[in-house]
């Protein structure tokens, strides 16, 4: 059985100047990272990701805006809405994911375990069912 995606809440710590969020790898990041991206200016009815990982963990944190994350596990589902900056989206590797229905204003940003190596995506949704052993 895959592991399943699972929302990590982040401690804030604020006053009257304004908030702040730290995470660290080890602590909040349950991995080392290596890789950060974000995601920004992507227009509501575009799906981005569509794909799964071999290899890499994901952490996923709207910074600015809202947007959802379909997270699929071959066999069932889930939907995540992301809309806070304290709150990340941990997707562990052979979990296919969407994002999606992102706000005029979002700016998700993606911290991973591994770089970018594109022979660790599985793009083709029958490919990944018949790799976790899942009939689609």
């Amino acid at each position: 059985m895959l592991e399943r995606a699972q929302i990590i809440k982040f401690q804030q710590r604020g006053d009257e100047k304004g908030w702040l969020v730290a995470v660290e790898s080890g602590n909040e990041i349950p991995f080392d990272i290596k890789r950060i991206f974000y995601i920004f200016g992507t227009q509501g009815n575009v799906v981005r990701g569509k794909h799964a990982n071999r290899k890499s963990e994901f952490v996923l944190i709207n910074l600015a805006g809202s947007s959802k994350v379909r997270v699929d596990y071959g066999d069932s589902e889930e939907v995540f809405v992301l809309d806070s900056p304290d709150t990340g989206l941990y997707i562990p590797k052979l979990v296919w994911k969407d994002m999606y229905d992102f706000s005029p204003d979002s700016v998700l940003l993606v911290l991973s375990n591994e770089q970018y190596d594109t022979q660790e995506y599985i793009r083709d949704k029958q490919q990944y069912c018949k790799e976790i052993g899942v009939t689609e």
